[in-house]
């Protein structure tokens, strides 16, 4: 049983992971065994995924005055709590591929950005590119026009090397 000074430092921690978070996962861990979840944190930390496993009235104090608020209606049974610190699909991503294999973890609910979404658009969040992805989009989107502009300047020019290389052909065949 824990005493009041743990359960306040439980709620200080979980809080301050919560305000900083960019999405968060809620799920019934029910029938999933130590070593299964032992599985499930590791994948989590190499995700950058915060993990934790809390008394749902200790994570409903929490979460309370941060984005996860709306999270406080799905606790309710043993659940698990995913904050996804830097990518906001990182937890869906973990989540996802573990499911694969261990169909007892069931996610209840997803909070992103504030917003509540249903636990069945884990496959959408998962999918989301990463930070370094979507850059690397952005990137290519700019570099498109650019890299368009720069070869219909040079084409003119290109043209005429072709016709001088041509006319030189045919006069050293004739």
């Amino acid at each position: 049983m824990l005493n009041l000074e743990e359960k306040k430092a439980i709620v200080a921690e979980v809080a301050e992971i919560a305000a900083n978070a960019q999405s968060v996962i809620a799920a019934e861990y029910r029938g999933l065994t130590v070593e299964q979840m032992t599985t499930l944190r590791k994948e989590s930390r190499s995700a950058g995924v915060y993990l934790r496993v809390v008394k749902n009235s200790l994570a409903k104090r929490a979460i309370e005055e941060t984005d996860c608020a709306p999270l406080k209606d799905a606790l309710v049974g043993p659940m698990i709590l995913a904050f996804s610190q830097e990518d906001p699909a990182a937890a869906a991503r973990v989540f996802k591929d573990f499911v694969k294999s261990n169909d007892k973890l069931v996610v209840k609910s997803i909070v992103l950005g504030g917003k509540i979404m249903e636990a069945s658009q884990l496959s959408a969040l998962a999918s989301m590119p990463t930070r370094e992805q979507a850059l690397g989009m952005l990137a290519g989107v700019i570099q498109a026009p650019i890299t368009k502009f720069v070869r219909t300047v040079a084409e003119p020019t290109n043209k005429l090397a072709r016709v001088v290389a041509a006319v030189r052909d045919q006069k050293q065949a004739a």
